[in-house]
C-alpha cells in the first residue's frame, strides 16, 4: 500500500474519537445507531482495526459528514484555484486558463532586484498585459516604455520585446496571450 495511503488509514481511529466525543456520543449509541458492534467501533477508534468502507459509511451517514472528512482524506487541488506556478527567465508565471491553443492567461511576477539588461525575444503571437503593482519596463523594438501600475499595453509578439523591473522593484501584472494573433483583441472598424 502506497505510504500516504497508510498515513491517511492511521490516522481514522482517532479522528473517529475525537468526532464522536465532540457530538457527545457514547460508544453503546453508536452502535444502535450504525449496527456496527460496540468492540468493532472500540478497536476502531482505538487503531486496532483497520477502517473498511463498510464500516465508514455508516459511520458518514450517522455523523451527517462526507467520508474525506471522516478518514481525513488530501483535499484534491482544483487546477482552477490551485494552479501551479511556472519558472522561467528569474521570472514566476502563474497560468490561469488552460486552454491549448487559444488564449491563454498568466500572472506574471518579475522579482525584486538589479535592473536587468533586456535580452529582446520574438515568437508568434499578440500579448496585452495590465500592470498591477511595480513599473514595468516593457522594451519593444525600438521603444523603451516604463509602465506603471493601472495602465496596460498590447503588442505584437513577432515584434522584438522584453518585459522586465524598471526601478529594481518587484512587479506584477495580468498578461493574455493569443498564440495565433489577433484573435485576442476587438479592434474598432475606422470605417465607423
Amino acid at each position: 500500500m502506497h505510504r500516504e495511503t497508510e498515513e491517511v488509514l492511521d490516522g481514522v481511529g482517532a479522528r473517529l474519537r475525537t468526532l464522536r466525543r465532540h457530538r457527545g456520543i457514547t460508544l453503546a449509541d453508536l452502535a444502535t445507531t450504525t449496527g456496527i458492534s460496540e468492540s468493532t467501533l472500540s478497536r476502531l477508534e482505538s487503531g486496532q482495526r483497520r477502517a473498511t468502507l463498510e464500516l465508514l459509511l455508516p459511520l458518514a451517514r450517522t455523523y451527517n459528514v462526507p467520508l474525506d472528512d471522516l478518514v481525513g482524506a488530501p483535499r484534491t487541488g482544483d487546477p482552477r484555484i490551485h494552479l501551479k506556478p511556472i519558472h522561467r527567465f528569474g521570472m514566476t508565471f502563474v497560468p490561469l486558463s488552460r486552454r491549448p491553443g487559444g488564449v491563454q492567461s498568466f500572472k506574471m511576477l518579475i522579482p525584486s532586484g538589479a535592473p536587468l539588461e533586456p535580452t529582446l525575444q520574438t515568437h508568434d503571437g499578440f500579448e496585452w498585459l495590465y500592470v498591477l503593482n511595480g513599473q514595468l519596463r516593457l522594451v519593444l523594438d525600438d521603444l523603451d516604455l516604463v509602465v506603471a501600475p493601472g495602465e496596460a499595453a498590447e503588442f505584437d509578439t513577432s515584434l522584438p520585446h522584453w518585459l522586465g523591473s524598471a526601478d529594481g522593484g518587484a512587479v506584477e501584472l495580468l498578461i493574455l496571450f493569443d498564440p495565433q494573433g489577433l484573435r485576442t483583441h476587438v479592434h474598432p472598424d475606422p470605417k465607423r
